[in-house]
């Protein structure tokens, strides 16, 4: 009995251990395996958000996203930039709740600037983050049950292309890939910069003279700096890499495209003496073309977000002063209250007005999608010095003092070419050196994921609050004489109005429609003042009342009456940029 009772003892003794050994190694596995919050646990897609990706690798994303989620994301192309690429809109929704072309849209594209690289990967980002989260995040669930995003990660991908491969300072291939005869020679792309070194990146020349007024920095080697009033200086600077390929005696004057692509759309379009950059007519070229089209197909589109660099800003239009009186008060506080917002999600981004606080633009895309299709939208200019250490300096990105100390604290040199001698054959010796492409403008890797994080969390706050609609509440009254009084509130219940008021006062799309179907409707009104009984009537299409805008947090109370008990009548709300809802009396 003793040998049984011990052997009883032994084996639960070692039971109790093995199941505590258990709970431990599971304990550990869920410690080592723990997500971050905020980030998907177990993403389909698998993905680096910290660095760039090229045509190839983004076409290879928008498939493996729509594989991994076919319910809520599709990608399709909507034209050809100038070169035959295709121009991929990703449309990111619930797929299986509801219409997707009658749900408000948010619309987002990158890269219009194709040296702006991080457009692409902040918009690519936001469609991941919202497929991957879309059962994990109740919030991001709903949002996509309600909203849809169409998300065009780069509306210039030629020039994306051209700068990713070939030597390319960070300010160039800002333009498109349509050549043209820059310096009037007669000849077409011929000058272009040469990498002298060939190493893909486009620095500047210096050459050491006794008039120059530069100088190298005593505590770093890499920058340059005006030498003090008085004092003699050591180097002229003689631009960026290049050579006189023309003979013409200039240097770099005939690059390939220098057209501004952002200034190619339709609302106050200038030509190019008014406006540098512009072409020949709003909407010469084949990208903006593309974008057009979609976004005049696709009227349910009352959001968007356009990505660019630099400086760290949240941009609202007008791009110019005159356009002031189209920028109402009552739109100006819908943008207000995103914009102010934005500057809480986004950390050394200030919310200012174009042109007001930055320069005049004509013939934007901003201004376009605000003033002629009556869409709240924003422009971000990503990346700023604030990013490097979290501080304010006002200073530009060109020689600030951030850039040189973050490269040698964080980068330990990898963002700058060192300055190195060349015999060069206009200019002799020469010295070549400076900052890298990819540095300046574009974020350093690590830094990027937030930045994407924190843009793609804006444009899903401002998605968030485009309307929204309910029928909050409907009453039968029976007249006598079989007649019957039908009465219903339709509320927004966020910020943003079906119409904005620019696109009221100029009849841009259609009224909102609140019909009641399923009853003989002998006149509608709508309720301007239900306490004194104020009332509009709806003269033509009596069951179909005609509504300008439903104001942000606002509601409306419209009346029929009606013949017959209309117990079986149905309440649909129909607005291209407020979405589709129908109710059925008994239901409410």
């Amino acid at each position: 009995m003793k040998l049984k009772s011990l052997i009883i003892l032994f084996v639960l003794l070692y039971t109790t251990q093995f199941s505590f050994a258990q709970k431990e190694d599971k304990a550990v596995e869920e410690i080592a395996g723990l997500r971050a919050i905020g980030s998907p646990s177990n993403p389909k897609v698998p993905m680096n958000w910290n660095r760039y990706h090229d045509y190839k690798q983004m076409e290879q994303f928008y498939k493996d996203l729509q594989k991994a989620y076919p319910g809520l994301v599709k990608y399709e192309s909507i034209g050809k930039s100038y070169e035959g690429r295709d121009i991929f809109v990703l449309t990111v929704t619930d797929f299986n709740s509801g219409d997707a072309n009658r749900k408000p849209g948010m619309w987002i594209d990158g890269n219009i600037h194709a040296n702006e690289l991080q457009g692409s990967e902040i918009s690519m980002y936001t469609a991941w983050y919202l497929a991957e989260n879309f059962q994990a995040v109740p919030f991001i669930k709903e949002l996509l049950k309600d909203k849809v995003f169409y998300i065009a990660p780069t509306i210039n991908p030629d020039s994306r292309e051209y700068f990713i491969y070939e030597p390319n300072s960070m300010h160039s291939s800002r333009t498109g890939r349509r050549p043209f005869d820059n310096d009037g020679d007669g000849l077409i792309a011929e000058d272009l910069y040469d990498d002298l070194d060939g190493d893909g990146n486009i620095v500047m020349m210096r050459r050491k003279s006794k008039t120059g007024r530069y100088k190298v920095d005593p505590e770093n080697a890499k920058r340059m700096i005006i030498a003090k009033a008085g004092e003699q200086g050591e180097y002229e600077m003689l631009g960026f890499e290049g050579i006189d390929n023309d003979g013409d005696g200039l240097v770099n004057e005939d690059i390939t495209g220098t057209y501004d692509p952002n200034r190619d759309w339709g609302w106050n379009w200038q030509p190019n003496y008014v406006q540098n950059g512009a072409l020949f007519y709003p909407g010469t070229l084949p990208e903006t073309q593309a974008v057009k089209n979609f976004v005049y197909s696709h009227p349910n589109i009352a959001g968007a977000q356009s990505y660019h660099n630099y400086g760290g800003m949240i941009l609202r239009g007008p791009g110019a002063a005159e356009d002031e009186r189209y920028y109402s008060r009552k739109d100006v506080q819908v943008y207000d209250a995103l914009g102010n917002v934005g500057a809480k999600i986004l950390p050394g981004y200030d919310y200012i007005v174009i042109h007001k606080d930055l320069y005049t633009v004509y013939g934007g895309e901003i201004d376009y999608l605000a003033l002629t299709r009556g869409i709240f939208t924003f422009s971000n200019e990503l990346m700023t010095t604030y990013k490097l250490f979290n501080q304010k300096s006002g200073s530009g990105f060109g020689q600030s003092d951030e850039y040189y100390e973050f490269d040698k604290l964080l980068m330990f040199g990898d963002a700058y070419v060192d300055w190195k001698e060349y015999d060069h054959p206009q200019f002799g010796k020469i010295e070549i050196g400076g900052a890298k492409k990819n540095y300046t403008r574009n974020h350093p890797g690590f830094l990027l994921l937030e930045d994407a994080h924190r843009n793609a969390a804006f444009t899903i706050y401002h998605a968030h609050h485009l309307p929204k609609l309910e029928v909050l509440d409907a009453a039968v009254k029976p007249l006598g004489g079989n007649l019957f009084e039908v009465n219903a509130t339709i509320w927004n219940t966020r910020i943003i109005p079906t119409h904005s008021d620019h696109d009221v006062k100029n009849k841009i799309e259609r009224p909102d429609h609140i019909r009641l179907e399923g009853a003989d409707v002998i006149t509608g009104m709508r309720v301007l003042n239900s306490d004194f009984n104020e009332t509009k009537e709806q003269k033509y299409l009596p069951q179909q009342i005609e509504i300008p805008t439903i104001d942000g947090m606002g509601a409306v109370k419209v009346r029929w009456i009606v013949k017959g008990d209309p117990k079986n009548a149905k309440i649909v709300v129909d607005s291209h940029k407020g979405g589709l809802l129908s109710k059925n009396l008994k239901d409410i």
